[in-house]
């Protein structure tokens, strides 16, 4: 639960960042989310006994690359309801929804990486 807390906390910081233009907090927060996520899917795999069938966690529509806003509110949608299920004890679920929240975050912080490289390569 603290870790996806705290994912959310940055998720938050995030989402300031972004409506502030300041890329360099951004870059840092959605490092923070996949860190927090990393280790929560982490503890989630050691205490769901079962195990969990990633296969099952299927992913939203595809989220076009530069719409970051609704991608971080589709995360922060994500998040709740992993916290939700947590609070409920359906840890299947939570993981399923903090998987899914992981996967868009990857996915923001490839294309920050791509967006940086590009504007390193117009500087050149």
């Amino acid at each position: 639960m603290k870790a996806l807390t705290s994912a959310m906390t940055y998720l938050d910081n995030s989402m300031l960042a972004l409506d502030k233009k300041n890329e360099k907090s951004l870059a840092d927060a959605i490092w923070h989310i996949a860190a927090e996520l990393e280790y929560a899917l982490f503890l989630f795999s050691i205490t769901v006994q079962d195990g969990i069938d990633e296969s099952e966690c299927k992913l939203h529509p595809k989220l076009k690359e530069d719409d970051m806003g609704s991608t971080l509110a589709t995360v922060q949608d994500l998040l709740d309801t992993a916290k939700k299920c947590m609070e409920n004890k359906e840890l299947s679920d939570a993981y399923r929804n903090a998987f899914i929240a992981r996967h868009y975050i990857l996915k923001i912080q490839k294309n920050l990486s791509k967006k940086k490289q590009e504007a390193l390569k117009k500087e050149k």
